[in-house]
């Protein structure tokens, strides 16, 4: 009979007899996992499947019809004896030669032999033979002839072994079978079966783990599958593969300059590079030695291609291009999608793209809230950016010369991160360009992060036409960062974005504050480029102590020379002429304002104002629309009064709102109202908006009349009662009034300046 041997690596259980350090067989339990551990099972598991066999769970008992046709061919006789069970093998088993009968036989023997010393009966001794009998012809017909052979029949148990299994297994394995026990549960069961662990060998080696929850051959199974699926998935694989890195010694820039033959010398393989550079090691020569490394690439005669910013989204006519059809699977979708990629002029470019694709979109497949819909879109985006730029990378390029991408932006997209990784499979060199060191989605394996502690501020990239920066300009931008971050000083328009925030006040607070530069009033601060802009937005009813010429002496000394008076009401008319009100229905779509639309429009009257101004009016716009700050707005069409009218301002406002620096003195907007006559809607949208936007606005209205306060949905005016109503007041001409000496806040309060 054969000897149980211990193996050194699970690989020995594929050696032939022959080549074995040791003539035997192999009987091993393995309780415990890691990545070799499934590697080997998978590879033993085709080996059993093929040509041994495989149990999942129990093997059944033998049932009526069986034990029925055992009586039928064999009787019921029974002896202890080999040459009894040599005997009924040669009847019973006739595939088998004599040399695996008797080894059968006397493995037979030496497992009854155990039981009759245990105490067993002849009883008990006849019924487990005839179990064994009906097993090897039900379960192990298919291996009995292949015993002891020099390629031996494999035997993989998957579950909790019971001890008659465990014997039938023992009489195998010595007549000549490869066994392994996959024990998920470890030996607790297998313990009670053979208590002094002699049938088999527990399998160690360090690193073993626990097996993962699920795990087993239906799984293995399964994922097997998979695999072939997936194999026939890719078709016809790439002769070269991707050296992404390995090869660069020395500067990154270096690297991508070097030639495509001078990279490696394996012809199965491409050298390309995958980098990503963040901040800058040099500030004073980045800019220079990146126009440099431009112009060397643009020398070499080399594929070059340069994204700015991020990259634009596929168009409707680049998706509509992309052949697709209704999906039930991944491969299904994956496969189909992949026909989209066409390389008439270099087919190993083609089969390196479609590997690639299918190598990235997989990977994405297994992410944990992924669904066929997510995935087909994701898929659809990465092979219209492929399309769109296939020719720019490759066209007439020749294997394996490489070109070069590089993307002068922070990747920040799911979808761009794809696109980047595909790219980085086939024969391109990647390069990022983060000077400013923002944070990127890019992640992969094969990246090379390159991370220097400086950092400068490009719009640009440094190409043809571009200027460059002298180390004047670079001392100058560090003195800017020194002085003006996080100092409580500011440079002249330092921030292009602000968002009003609405001070309550006392009325005495009103003239403290009214000519004072906004850092000094509460709850003014700048974060993330934006600053928190303090406003007043009041009304004073009635006249103080009844002194109608100490009031107008108190108007006039808030008309600084960045404040619009309105000296009657209504200040707009809804009569009075308007290019935008035909227009405005055009500008609001779908409850959103079309900015870009606005811009483009021949009537917009903005386009000669700074962009950031520009950019702050449409905002704080689309802002008083989204608050639905003046009733009717998405009930009787006021949102498109109100793009009428913030899109009509006169000379005054806009210049006021071109010279506001938000760090500085704010512009104002005072109304006078004295009579009966009532405010437009007009005019609470003009206060409403250029609060929003920044200015002061006060109503003084002596006589307490109601005011524009009807039109806003939720009041933002604060009111303040100073003194007895005073009817019929007619304004005067303030210019000719005398408004005294002006305190500030410091004289005020140390009692300077009187």
């Amino acid at each position: 009979m054969f000897e149980h041997k211990k193996i050194r690596e699970l690989e020995d259980y594929f050696l032939k007899l022959s080549d074995r350090n040791e003539s035997g067989v192999y009987f091993y339990r393995i309780n415990g996992y890691h990545e070799q551990i499934k590697q080997f099972l998978q590879k033993y598991f085709e080996a059993a499947r093929s040509a041994g066999v495989v149990i999942e769970g129990k093997m059944p008992n033998p049932d009526e019809k069986n034990l029925s046709y055992y009586q039928e061919t064999m009787g019921t006789d029974f002896a202890m004896s080999v040459d009894f069970f040599l005997v009924s093998l040669k009847k019973w088993m006739p595939r088998m030669n004599e040399y695996q009968r008797r080894n059968v036989a006397l493995s037979i023997y030496d497992n009854l032999d155990g039981m009759r010393k245990s105490g067993k009966n002849e009883n008990m001794l006849k019924n487990a033979y005839i179990k064994f009998m009906c097993w090897l012809y039900y379960k192990f017909e298919r291996i009995a002839n292949r015993l002891g052979e020099n390629n031996l029949p494999k035997l993989l148990y998957e579950g909790e072994i019971s001890r008659y299994e465990l014997m039938m297994l023992s009489i195998l394995s010595h007549a000549g079978c490869d066994i392994v026990l996959l024990q998920q549960n470890g030996d607790s069961a297998y313990q009670k079966a053979d208590p002094a662990l002699s049938y088999s060998y527990e399998f160690q080696t360090p690193g073993l783990c626990a097996f993962p929850e699920g795990f087993g051959l239906k799984q293995m199974q399964e994922e097997m599958r998979n695999d072939l699926q997936r194999e026939r998935l890719y078709g016809q694989k790439p002769a070269l593969q991707n050296c992404t890195n390995a090869w660069i010694s020395g500067k990154a820039f270096e690297a991508i300059k070097t030639a495509a033959k001078e990279r490696g010398s394996d012809p199965r393989l491409f050298y390309n590079c995958f980098i990503q550079m963040n901040g800058v090691e040099d500030k004073l020569t980045y800019q220079n030695d990146v126009y440099r490394l431009y112009q060397d690439l643009k020398s070499s005669k080399r594929k070059l291609l340069v994204i700015e910013n991020e990259i634009p989204k596929p168009t409707m006519e680049e998706i509509s291009s992309i052949r697709r059809n209704r999906y039930e699977r991944t491969e299904q979708m994956l496969m189909d999608l992949s026909s989209n990629l066409v390389c008439t002029y270099e087919k190993e470019l083609e089969r390196l793209m479609r590997k690639a694709f299918l190598d990235i979109m997989l990977e994405a497949s297994g992410k944990e809230g992924m669904n066929l819909n997510k995935l087909t879109n994701k898929a659809v985006y990465l092979l219209c950016w492929a399309k769109r730029y296939q020719a720019d990378l490759f066209s007439g390029q020749k294997l394996p010369e490489i070109s070069c991408l590089i993307a002068f932006h922070v990747c920040v997209h799911e979808n761009e991160a794809l696109f980047f990784r595909f790219l980085s499979k086939l024969p391109v060199d990647l390069l990022m360009l983060n000077p400013g060191k923002k944070e990127s989605c890019l992640n992969d394996a094969m990246l090379y992060e390159i991370n220097y502690a400086n950092t400068l501020a490009l719009e640009k990239f440094p190409s043809e036409g571009c200027g460059m920066q002298t180390a004047a300009y670079h001392a100058e931008r560090e003195l800017d960062e020194l002085m003006y971050q996080d100092s409580g000083m500011y440079r002249i328009r330092q921030f292009d974005r602000a968002n009003a925030v609405l001070l309550r006040t006392t009325y005495e607070e009103i003239s403290i504050l009214w000519d004072e530069e906004l850092t000094y009033r509460p709850s003014f601060g700048t974060a993330d480029g934006t600053v928190s802009v303090p406003v007043l937005f009041a009304k004073v009813s009635g006249v103080k102590n009844g002194d109608v010429s100490a009031y107008w002496s108190e108007i006039k000394k808030l008309a600084t020379k960045d404040t619009v008076i309105a000296k009657s009401v209504p200040y707009l008319k809804p009569t009075d002429e308007n290019p935008i009100k035909r227009h405005a229905a055009e500008f609001f779509k779908n409850g959103r304002l079309l900015k870009e639309k606005i811009k483009a429009h021949p009537c917009y009257p903005y386009g000669f104002l700074r962009e950031e101004t520009q950019d702050h009016i449409l905002d704080k716009l689309a802002l008083l629309i989204h608050q639905k700050a003046i009733r009717g707005i998405f009930s009787n069409g006021a949102e498109y009064t109100a793009i009428s009218v913030v899109l009509n301002l006169n000379k005054e406002i806009t210049r006021l709102l071109q010279k506001f620096d938000f760090t500085k003195k704010n512009p104002k907007l005072i109304f006078v109202h004295t009579s009966e006559a009532m405010f437009s809607l007009e005019d609470a949208i003009l206060a409403t908006f250029l609060n929003l936007a920044g200015f002061d606005v006060i109503v003084f209205a002596p006589a307490g009349y109601r005011g524009m306060e009807k039109f806003f949905q939720h009041n933002r005016m604060e009111e303040h009662e100073i003194g007895e109503y005073m009817y019929d007041l007619t304004v005067p001409d303030f210019g000719r009034i005398s408004s005294g000496t002006r305190q500030t806040w410091r004289d005020k309060i140390f009692k300077r300046g009187r």
